[in-house]
């Protein structure tokens, strides 16, 4: 099974590649944004949970997060694999995630990571906005704190994965299908 984890700033382009690595290596998409809504949706224990916490302005755990990957990999067995997005987030998460893949037999196979200059991404970050309308894209000194936050929580995540030999970094700015013809090279490796 192929197992993806696709990381990058805002703006780094994660969403479109997300797409086209979806498309050719017939992967599922685990956003945990996606699944907490669908849970919460769905009215499961994990969902009421989650939203319980939410509505109190508090984050939902990592437990919490992990049991609702653990149901959506269940309930996708017979999938190629998963890319997993904006997961994990923390080294604790990667080792949550770690174990809980080890416990269904299966591993993260890498860790791509999108490169892109700062200033390149607010650039594209305020281009966005303006189709978008999302205004956490409109913002420079949002975008700037969005970055930073990234990269300071992703950086220990970046090493976790090189510890292991699963980490590879691709340099985000070129077309599209250049970026993606590269990130499936380093894929096909897996």
């Amino acid at each position: 099974m192929l197992n993806l984890v696709l990381f990058g700033p805002p703006g780094a382009g994660k969403g479109t590649q997300s797409q086209k690595l979806i498309e050719k290596y017939n992967l599922v998409h685990l956003s945990t944004g996606d699944i907490l809504r669908g849970e919460i949706s769905n009215g499961t224990a994990l969902g009421l949970e989650a939203k319980k916490l939410m509505d109190e302005g508090v984050l939902v755990p990592d437990e919490v997060v992990i049991g609702m990957i653990s149901n959506k990999l269940d309930a996708n067995k017979e999938a190629n694999g998963f890319i997993f997005d904006g997961f994990p987030r923390t080294v604790a998460q990667a080792e949550a995630l770690d174990n809980l893949l080890s416990s269904k037999g299966e591993a993260i196979s890498g860790m791509i990571a999108l490169e892109v200059e700062p200033v390149e991404l607010e650039k594209r970050l305020l281009l966005r906005g303006k189709d978008s309308g999302r205004p956490d894209d409109q913002n420079p000194e949002i975008i700037k704190k969005r970055v930073e936050e990234y990269n300071s929580k992703t950086a220990q995540v970046a090493g976790y994965y090189k510890e292991q030999g699963k980490f590879t970094s691709v340099n985000g700015i070129g077309t599209i299908e250049d970026i993606f013809t590269i990130i499936s090279k380093v894929v096909d490796t897996y």
